[in-house]
């Protein structure tokens, strides 16, 4: 769904770019010092073209929106939120794995070259997360946390205002925080750390943790999605099943509550942030659904029975507000953060 743009007349000066980097689509927006949407556009990621070409096509995407409207102001500074690994000193994407052209890349000042502005960079999942902190779940919060829930279990750490990015530009990554330590722990869904959150709490560990329930034989309605050997049930269709009372459906939404129910007491007793702000597209419906509710709820209640009742009764726990235009809100947010406004 596009976002609701206003009038580049009504916006509050000064702009800022933003620009969320995925790996099949760029998001790009660009918003005025409050946060309004000005002008939005989505363009293909076409990764196998590689990056030289993708940064032109979002570089020619700025030039015709600011030669079109030569009467507004020329936006200030740009925002970059870009997948891991990163080393954002150097302004390189190190090896994201949704990008394997892009590897070694220094994006920032290709884009700088070509856009003749400053670039500030950061992890797409910390882009998010200062958008949720700017306009959305933790606007009215001096810190916060946010979890996105997708494809892996990522996030954003904001202590006191200030972005934790870590000195190997690694905070954030929530997914990768400890929740098993049994020799039989799950792998996390890149292969790699055995035992982390991810492998439990993420959409493609609800569905492998689903599928081999499945596969034993476990009675219900969505072995009617597995026809072929190698098929999967997904975690929207779980969603699905859930909302008719499927009782594994069910179990599996109130297991994956359990694990990030762990997580987010880990992160709460490190950094007692006051508010959690759970995104990404695996909310079950959020709380407009009855399944997104008990969902929720099923994480505060198991954070509540790990934590102190003060630290309980001091914190938020809630769904994010943005959706999907997190990312690049959050990236020109940053921006004019770095600009000092």
């Amino acid at each position: 769904m596009q976002p609701i743009t206003i009038n580049a007349s009504e916006a509050e000066h000064p702009f800022y770019w933003g620009i969320d980097i995925g790996g099949t689509q760029i998001k790009i927006g660009l918003v005025d010092s409050r946060g309004e949407i000005i002008f939005f556009d989505s363009l293909p990621t076409l990764e196998a073209d590689g990056p030289e070409a993708a940064v032109k096509r979002l570089v020619d995407c700025i030039s015709r929106w600011e030669t079109t409207h030569r009467n507004s102001q020329r936006a200030t500074a740009i925002g970059l939120g870009a997948p891991g690994p990163m080393d954002l000193a150097r302004g390189v994407l190190v090896a994201p794995p949704q990008l394997p052209t892009w590897s070694e890349f220094p994006i920032v000042a290709k884009i700088e070259e070509q856009s003749g502005r400053r670039v500030s960079f950061l992890n797409d999942a910390n882009a998010a997360a200062y958008g949720e902190f700017w306009l959305g779940g933790g606007k009215s919060d001096d810190s916060m946390v946010l979890m996105t829930l997708g494809t892996g279990v990522g996030g954003g750490i904001i202590i006191e205002r200030e972005m934790v990015n870590g000195t190997n530009s690694f905070a954030g990554e929530i997914g990768h925080v400890m929740v098993d330590s049994s020799p039989n722990a799950r792998l996390c869904v890149w292969g790699g750390g055995r035992g982390q959150l991810e492998a439990y709490g993420s959409a493609s560990a609800v569905a492998a943790r689903a599928t081999e329930r499945l596969r034993l034989g476990e009675l219900s309605c969505l072995s009617s999605h597995l026809t072929g050997s190698n098929d999967k049930v997904s975690a929207k269709q779980i969603h699905q099943a859930a909302l008719s009372g499927d009782s594994l459906a069910l179990e599996i939404v109130d297991e994956t509550a359990l694990w990030l129910g762990l997580g987010v007491t880990t992160l709460v007793h490190l950094l007692d942030p006051g508010t959690i702000v759970l995104g990404g597209a695996m909310n079950f419906g959020g709380r407009s659904c009855q399944i997104g509710n008990r969902f929720l709820d099923g994480i505060i209640e198991e954070f509540r029975q790990r934590t102190f009742e003060s630290v309980f009764e001091g914190t938020t726990i809630k769904f994010a507000q943005l959706g999907s235009s997190a990312g690049y809100l959050g990236a020109a947010g940053y921006a004019k953060k770095e600009q000092g406004n």
